[in-house]
C-alpha cells in the first residue's frame, strides 16, 4: 500500500472543492493511506503585511516537513516553476518512492517563502497554469488516483 501525506497551507472553504478531494480519497482508499494535513494560512491585510505572513507560514510549514524528512520520506513542493509530467510520467515517479512515504507539499495564496524554497526539495509542476490552492488539491487528488489506477492496470486511464 503506498503512504501518501499532503500538506496544504490553509483550507478548502468551498464545498464542491472539498467533495472533490473527499471523493478522490475515498476511490485511492483500497490502495494508498492518504493522509491530508492543513496548515494554518496566516492572513494579511497590507502589503507589508504579506512577507510576514509568508514567513510565518514558512515556519510552520518546515516544522512538520522536517518531522517528514527525518523519517525519510520524498517531499514534493507543487510549484507553477517546478517540472511538468505527464500522467504516466508521474505514475513512474512514484512508483520509483513506492515503499517510502511521498509527502506533496501545496502553497496557500502566497506560495512559499524564500525559506521553503532554499530547501532541496523536488519542485514539480500541475501544469505551467496558476491554480487556486483549494482546486490545486482537486488536480493533485485526482492524479494520485489516477497514478494508482496507472499502477494497477484499472481502466480510468486510457
Amino acid at each position: 500500500m503506498f503512504s501518501i501525506h499532503v500538506i496544504a497551507l490553509g483550507a478548502v472553504r468551498t464545498s464542491y472543492f472539498r467533495e472533490a478531494c473527499e471523493e478522490y480519497m475515498k476511490r485511492s482508499a483500497p490502495f494508498a493511506r492518504i493522509v491530508l494535513t492543513e496548515i494554518e494560512a496566516v492572513p494579511w491585510k497590507t502589503d507589508g503585511e504579506r512577507e510576514r505572513s509568508k514567513k510565518k507560514e514558512g515556519e510552520r510549514l518546515l516544522r512538520v516537513l522536517e518531522k517528514e524528512e527525518k523519517k525519510g520520506a520524498m517531499i514534493f513542493l507543487l510549484d507553477e516553476n517546478g517540472k511538468e509530467n505527464t500522467s504516466e510520467n508521474f505514475s513512474g515517479l512514484l512508483e520509483k518512492y513506492a515503499g517510502n512515504t511521498v509527502v506533496f507539499v501545496i502553497g496557500g495564496a502566497l506560495g512559499f517563502g524564500n525559506e521553503v524554497h532554499e530547501k532541496k526539495y523536488e519542485h514539480i509542476a500541475l501544469s505551467r497554469l496558476t491554480f487556486p490552492h483549494e482546486l490545486a488539491r482537486v488536480v493533485l487528488l485526482e492524479q494520485i488516483y489516477r497514478w494508482i489506477t496507472i499502477a494497477k492496470g484499472k481502466t480510468y486511464h486510457y
